[in-house]
């Protein structure tokens, strides 16, 4: 199956159902810049006890990472370890890197 922008926001949409985020106090937002061969931008925001990923930019966030969609697959479903990909360049950072971070966690924790 080709890899289309839409394919990687559903992916990541399917990921985050069932994630628990209940802990997280007021908002959380993350913007995500693909880059390569399948570019686009899209977003996830956890708010009120919920996860909402929609293709659109997001101005108020936290951070925003930067990856191409091979990567941001792999990082999603646990085939790529966020601080390994951090430091090797695969992914980058913008904003607050303890936001990125959390958002890694719960990652971790989604079926």
């Amino acid at each position: 199956m080709a890899m289309t922008y839409e394919s990687i926001v559903d992916t990541v949409r399917n990921k985050f159902k069932n994630v628990d985020v209940s802990s997280v106090p007021g908002t959380l937002a993350y913007q995500f810049n693909i880059e390569g061969k399948v570019s686009g931008i899209f977003y996830v925001e956890i708010k009120d006890g919920k996860v909402n990923v929609e293709p659109y930019e997001y101005y108020d966030r936290n951070a925003i990472l930067i990856l191409n969609g091979t990567n941001l697959i792999k990082l999603i479903n646990g085939k790529l370890d966020p601080v390994i990909a951090f430091t090797t360049g695969k992914l980058k950072v913008e904003g607050d890197i303890n936001a990125a971070l959390e958002l890694t966690k719960f990652l971790k924790q989604a079926k």
